[in-house]
């Protein structure tokens, strides 16, 4: 029985059949494979990849620029210490007018002095609003307020109502003059202190400028010892280097990331709040004694004008007075200080420089006279050098983002509406087609055949156009009267053999590397 069982099937090695081998064809195939966890990354990663390309693709010449990775865009390329340099160094290579990308923020980069001209100064109208800025967004708390970083019927009469209300309060006139000389006085006395001695200018330098904005802002001086007021000035600096710094990069690039991650960029709002805290407790002091008929500064005009004009869309706020007071202290301070410790950079690099200043100085102002603004006509070579001091020292390097109101073009490439903006300074101030010696220090840049000053178009240092600096004519003031102080009183050197560089340190600002000086009295 069990033989008749088996008959048939016999199941010995040699006698099994071989199994059939299945054939899909390629269309099953490749649903097969997609139906895998591997394909279903897969099939994600390319329609994430698609879905970019296409979002993020360039419109038709539309200017040229390095290769993009998406999210990353070019950031894993840019010199973090110094960005402006690489942006030069681009230019070289894409023209004066190339794309690049901040991790998905495309930026168009104005480069020469030809360009920036066109964008900055011939499409003034159409170049004058700022872009969306997550870092501003979170300083201004979503208010869009401030004097920088506003945009349109706001910003046009918080620009307005700053300017006419500083000019009131002596911006341009002798009064402003007798309020920079006083503080020389005090700066002097500090310096004479050091007696010699080998000692650090830079915290000097800021608590002098500092303090002419407080006389514009609060009617008022603060001694260099306040404890109060060296907090916000340190404030001030720091905020000024992490903004411009590759976290501040990295900020503006992932602020959904960046918020949640610790690192040195969330300082920056701290920071900020702390400034913040500084300006408003003189304002609640300023509401106290207000004089509506004899306002002393910016803050108690702010105040009278809010009780006139009730048009809160304009920005005459409490919260934006103290936005816009903040502006000021950060537009004002550490500008014109650095600018004053590049000097100091260049006049101990440059010995004979140093020399014929003072010896032009003695000549029209002597060493006891106060100089003023009268006498900058009869200091060619000084003023020449001032100018070329802010040249070379290249304060703001990178400028501030602009963003197209309208379809437009640069250079030939087309720019459409909404495309963010960003001239670069720096390619001004050393553009090979207008200075004779670009890279070298050089005061003559600034003088004709017979010594005497000539302004330079290229000359740009405060930027163009529509959002020219606010203080631009305080800051010429400034640097000039302090400067001519400075010189007037002391000879300013280092120890022998330490020689100061002039690669400096890059973020809002260019500040040089901490230096010691000696000033031996004169």
């Amino acid at each position: 029985m069990n033989d008749l069982c088996m008959q048939g099937t016999n199941t010995s090695p040699e006698h099994r059949q071989p199994a059939a081998v299945v054939s899909l064809p390629p269309t099953m195939w490749f649903s097969t494979f997609l139906l895998s966890n591997e394909g279903v990354l897969l099939s994600i990663f390319l329609f994430l990849l698609i879905t970019y390309y296409l979002k993020n693709r360039n419109p038709r010449n539309f200017p040229p620029g390095p290769f993009a990775l998406p999210v990353l865009g070019n950031l894993q390329i840019v010199d973090k210490k110094h960005p402006y340099i690489y942006f030069t160094k681009l230019a070289e290579i894409y023209g004066n007018v190339f794309t690049f990308c901040f991790g998905s923020n495309k930026i168009v980069i104005v480069s020469g002095y030809k360009m920036v001209k066109e964008a900055l100064v011939t499409q003034a109208d159409n170049f004058v609003d700022r872009p969306y800025s997550p870092m501003t967004d979170r300083f201004y708390s979503g208010t869009s307020d401030g004097l920088f970083m506003s945009n349109g019927e706001k910003w046009k009469a918080q620009r307005r109502f700053a300017l006419s209300t500083l000019r009131n309060f002596g911006l341009g006139k002798n009064r402003m003059e007798q309020c920079i000389c006083e503080e020389i006085r005090y700066l002097q006395e500090e310096i004479e202190q050091e007696k010699g001695k080998l000692f650090s200018p830079a915290g000097l330098f800021n608590n002098a400028v500092s303090n002419i904005i407080c006389q514009l802002v609060m009617g008022k001086r603060f001694d260099y010892s306040d404890h109060n007021f060296q907090l916000m000035l340190k404030d001030l600096s720091e905020i000024l280097q992490l903004e411009g710094s590759i976290w501040g990069t990295l900020y503006e690039s992932f602020p959904g990331l960046m918020k949640h991650l610790p690192g040195p960029h969330n300082k920056l709002f701290s920071h900020f709040d702390e400034v913040k805290d500084f300006i408003t407790q003189e304002l609640n002091r300023h509401k106290k004694d207000l004089d509506r008929n004899n306002p002393r500064d910016y803050i108690d005009a702010f105040l009278i004008k809010m009780e006139n004009l009730k048009e809160p869309d304009l920005g005459f706020t409490e919260t934006n007075l103290v936005m816009c007071s903040a502006d000021l202290f950060l537009a004002g301070t550490e500008t014109t200080a650095t600018t004053l410790m590049w000097a100091l950079t260049f006049l101990i690099r440059h010995p004979d420089v140093q020399e014929k200043v003072q010896a032009e100085i003695d000549s029209v102002i002597g060493q006891t006279r106060q100089p003023s603004m009268a006498d900058r006509p009869n200091l060619p070579y000084t003023d020449a050098v001032i100018h070329e001091i802010q040249r070379v020292g290249n304060i703001v390097p990178l400028n501030v983002l602009r963003i197209a109101a309208k379809d437009t073009t640069l250079d030939g490439y087309y720019i459409p509406k909404g495309t963010s903006v960003l001239p670069i300074l720096t390619s001004v101030l050393f553009d090979k087609t207008e200075w004779e010696t670009p890279d070298t220090f050089n005061p003559g840049h600034f003088l004709d055949a017979n010594g005497k000053f000539v302004k330079r178009e290229a000359f740009l240092p405060f930027s163009a156009g529509k959002r020219v600096c606010l203080g631009e004519s305080l800051a010429k003031m400034e640097m000039f009267l302090f400067f001519v102080g400075l010189l007037q009183k002391f000879t300013f050197s280092v120890p022998d053999g330490v020689e100061l560089s002039t690669e400096g340190s890059t973020g809002t600002i260019r500040v040089p590397e901490p230096f010691k000086v000696y000033a031996k009295a004169r």
